[in-house]
């Protein structure tokens, strides 16, 4: 009599590795539509390690091993390591400065002989087990401005790093972390503190200066008038809004310019000022006399997009058909195994290939809330929503960007996307969730 092996089966929610394994396919699937080539031998290409979608077949076999080993592992070795992990995360951060290798404008990826990994991918993964062990710990009260600020700087220290390695795209994913604060406790004003300073960035970019400048005075004026019978009872009302008004104008005036110029790139800041239809009023003087050089510019930060658009659109309802895509099939959008790997689908499966994929992905979200809630354990329930908020940002932020709702910053599609380092980040993320989930009536520290 067969019996199944309970260290493995025993607890495991296999609806998220059918869910896995799915997305790997349509991966697999879009990346072979976007690189083969005619006339080379199927099998043999997967085989020989020479194509994209035979390494990302390999990156996959790779995968299900780290998973295997995974879900063989105790699920306390990561509570009990969690810390371990993240300072190996920082070095290994760090250790991009002496050893990087420049590629496509960044420098945070790291060459091994014919290998390359990118060390902030794999830092997501440390990121939500050091959350995770701090918000877990007895000693935490997350109430505490304090605790706030040392979870903030957990999620935040290695998005610095990532900057300075000109991987801003990537950097942003590490704010996502900010859900999971905010479902342990983080002040609701603290987030809607942050949508505001993103809507006066965007009203920055949109708006003239001087007239963004008169409106913000106009407010706190305003603010100061409605509650002026407030502020003869309680004078930190009238400091408050003198300070956030000051905040406002540093951030339109001063913080905002700053980061056009000293922090993005050139092309991501080009990206961005296209995305709302403005002209980029940080070109260098050289840039703003030569004319030409200002419409190839402005060309080049919005062709990805506006291909993207062509080759989604063009697949209507039932799509083209796999390897019948002409968008896919001469290169038209850029990074289309990639950043644009959804444009490769929207065009050969059209509306309903592009629904069945978004729903997954919904309900891959849908699926780790539900676990992350079912937890006794604190550690694994802020886990859980960790690997949904890096999943969320990553899904939400790829997807828009593709279709021109979103600036073109260069994050992958989970699961789908070519790349070695993100499809194992995603995965290993995944299986120890798997993992955690399996042991949910174990309480870990």
């Amino acid at each position: 009599m067969n019996q199944r092996n309970p260290a493995i089966s025993k607890g495991i929610d296999t609806s998220l590795i059918w869910i896995f394994l799915l997305l790997v396919g349509i991966g697999l699937t879009a990346i072979f539509a976007a690189t083969y080539k005619e006339g080379d031998p199927v099998v043999q290409s997967f085989l020989r390690f020479k194509t994209d979608y035979s390494k990302q077949f390999y990156f996959f076999l790779i995968a299900c091993v780290l998973g295997l080993f995974i879900l063989l592992t105790d699920s306390k070795f990561f509570s009990a390591t969690a810390n371990i992990w993240y300072v190996f995360g920082i070095f290994i951060l760090l250790l991009v400065f002496p050893f990087h290798s420049r590629v496509k404008g960044t420098e945070s990826i790291i060459r091994m002989g014919g290998f390359q990994f990118q060390p902030a991918e794999f830092c997501k993964v440390f990121v939500s087990l050091a959350l995770a062990k701090y918000l877990s710990r007895p000693e935490t009260d997350f109430t505490k401005t304090r605790s706030q600020i040392i979870a903030a700087g957990i999620a935040l220290l290695p998005a610095a790093i990532t900057i300075l390695q000109n991987e801003t795209g990537l950097a942003l994913v590490y704010f996502a972390f900010f859900l999971v604060m905010y479902r342990e406790g983080l002040p609701s004003i603290i987030l809607v503190l942050g949508f505001a300073m993103a809507a006066l960035v965007v009203a920055t970019i949109v708006v003239d200066p001087n007239t963004l400048a008169l409106v913000l005075t106009a407010l706190a004026v305003g603010a100061i008038y409605l509650l002026r019978r407030l502020i003869k009872r309680n004078r930190r009302i009238l400091t408050n809004i003198i300070l956030l008004w000051v905040i406002c104008v540093g951030i339109q005036r001063f913080a905002v310019p700053f980061a056009f110029q000293h922090v993005l790139q050139k092309h991501q800041v080009e990206r961005i000022f296209d995305l709302f239809g403005k002209d980029n009023p940080y070109r260098s003087a050289d840039e703003i006399a030569d004319v030409q050089t200002t419409k190839k510019n402005e060309s080049q930060s919005s062709y990805n997009v506006k291909q993207s658009k062509i080759a989604i659109g063009s697949g209507r309802i039932l799509g083209k058909g796999l390897l019948k895509g002409t968008q896919t099939r001469y290169d038209f959008v850029p990074e289309q195994r990639t950043d644009f790997i959804f444009c490769t689908v929207g065009e050969g499966f059209g509306f309903v290939g592009s629904f069945i994929l978004l729903a997954l992905y919904l309900l891959l979200l849908f699926r780790i809330v539900t676990i992350a809630e079912r937890q006794r354990s604190t550690f694994s329930r802020c886990y859980a929503y960790g690997v949904a908020a890096v999943y969320f940002f990553h899904i939400a932020i790829n997807i828009a960007m593709t279709v021109g709702l979103a600036p073109v910053i260069g994050i992958p599609l989970p699961f789908v996307s070519y790349g070695g380092t993100s499809l194992l980040t995603f995965s290993i993320l995944l299986f120890i969730l798997v993992r955690l989930d399996a042991d949910r009536q174990m309480v870990l520290r």
